[in-house]
């Protein structure tokens, strides 16, 4: 609803953000010709352009100012309008930033650089029918941009230590693993020491572990976030083929004291996440059904805790090389904002609804992962599906079924959707978040999206 407080806090931190965007480029106005002040400025820009998006792609809508001035209310700019200007911006600053992956270092890892707005800007035209309601169809254009990045970076593909290409671009050492660093694109920096926080990595660590889990990566277990049925469904067809404890088989009430006494277990039954993996034919299938923490569930009748799915592995605050982290607690572990899969299926899926043949880039992603199913024809669920499958659990699903159609209608039906145990569908105006009540209070330049109250 608009008086939803998740709501308003992410609303209002982007508002803030764009503000303190707003303060730099207006005090450095002057120096805007000066070579270094016209990089800072571009990166500065292209941040407040990735909050512009952030508004357009969640509510439609932006409180849109481009000057710092505490008098003067941001109007309102919402879709065709607020992609135009995106679009616009980004084709400005472009040839201000620096050259594609010349931050995919040490020293700069974490800065905006032209790769990073090409990504941006694929991403935006991607989306462009849904932000423009069919008033505008950039396929090509995301294509275009997808193609710019094409020789700069590289996937992770070479196993490490045990860890495969694919995990190793979440793990904590991924802004010093060179393989990892050059699938990255654009990452939000963390560290177990500069950046402590329960949000961010800290969040996907803990909230998807509990405690009594082998090799947690960290001392707290939130306990939050488990696989429904329909994410295994991704992986795994027929829920039968998904490798779990048979339910004549008792847990010990002792000896799962270690991990390796969890693992010892979980090895006899076949039930660690290596099994996972190698049941589902793919690296991704970075899931847990052990029984550390406790048995787990594929589907329930009701939801009422964190064992009523498979535990997601996927964010680790181990290192590859196998040093040590910071922190016990707060993860290392490096947010890719952007990375180079994405600009794979990115243009896979702009030539698909171009009427072309995009089997090529969404079998290079496969071949990554080792995956055992090579695709031979693209259809609109399989590139739904490879969506979930390359981006579970990075803040991109819900953007995906808004594209696809699927988030609010029966078209696609997830467990619990809607609050009904097979999924069923909600009405169209949860395609779009509220703007929140506290904002419209504020800002009588501002109108609620369609729906709310």
């Amino acid at each position: 609803t608009a008086s939803s407080v998740r709501v308003q806090w992410a609303f209002q931190r982007l508002a803030f953000d764009v503000t303190l965007c707003n303060f730099y480029l207006t005090n450095t106005e002057d120096k805007a010709e000066d070579p270094d002040y016209k990089l800072y400025r571009a990166e500065v820009r292209f941040l407040r352009a990735l909050h512009m998006w952030y508004f357009l792609d969640l509510w439609g809508k932006a409180p849109f100012k481009t000057t710092y001035d505490i008098y003067e209310l941001p109007v309102e700019k919402a879709g065709k309008e607020l992609y135009d200007w995106i679009d616009k911006e980004l084709t400005e600053i472009e040839p201000d930033l620096a050259e594609v992956g010349a931050f995919n270092n040490s020293s700069n890892f974490g800065r905006a650089d032209k790769g990073a707005a090409y990504m941006l800007h694929a991403r935006l035209a991607l989306n462009s029918a849904v932000y423009t309601k069919g008033a505008v169809k950039d396929y090509q254009k995301a294509i275009d941009y997808c193609d710019l990045l094409d020789g700069k970076y590289e996937l992770s593909k070479t196993e490490k230590n045990g860890y495969t290409g694919y995990e190793q671009v979440f793990m904590a050492d991924n802004d010093q693993n060179q393989q990892a660093m050059k699938e990255i694109i654009l990452p939000i920096r963390q560290d177990g020491v500069k950046t402590r926080n329960y949000g961010g990595s800290t969040y996907l660590v803990c909230g998807t572990r509990v405690a009594g889990m082998p090799r947690m990566g960290t001392t707290n277990g939130w306990s939050c976030i488990f696989a429904r049925a329909a994410m295994v469904q991704k992986f795994f067809s027929n829920l039968e083929d998904v490798p779990m404890l048979p339910a004549d088989v008792e847990i010990p009430t002792k000896g799962l004291d270690t991990d390796e006494q969890i693992d010892a277990f979980d090895a006899e039954h076949g039930i660690r996440t290596e099994d996972m993996i190698k049941a589902a034919g793919d690296d991704r299938a970075l899931l847990y059904s052990g029984v550390g923490g406790g048995r787990r569930k594929i589907q329930t009748d009701a939801i009422s805790g964190f064992t009523d799915g498979l535990s997601i592995v996927k964010w680790q605050n181990y290192r590859s090389d196998g040093k040590p982290v910071s922190h016990a607690t707060y993860p290392d572990t490096d947010i890719p904002l952007f990375r180079l899969a994405e600009a794979y299926l990115t243009r896979a899926e702009a030539i698909f609804r171009q009427g072309g043949d995009a089997t090529g880039d969404i079998n290079e992603l496969r071949k990554r992962a080792n995956c055992t199913r090579k695709v031979q024809t693209v259809t609109e669920q399989e590139l739904i599906d490879e969506w979930a499958r390359e981006f579970y659990l990075e803040g991109r699903r819900r953007s995906d079924l808004v594209r696809f159609g699927m988030f609010t209608t029966n078209k696609y039906l997830w467990d619990w959707k809607g609050g009904a145990m097979n999924g069923t569908s909600v009405a169209s105006y949860y395609n779009k978040y509220p703007i929140p009540v506290s904002d419209i209070n504020n800002n009588r330049n501002m109108s609620q999206n369609e729906g709310y109250k």
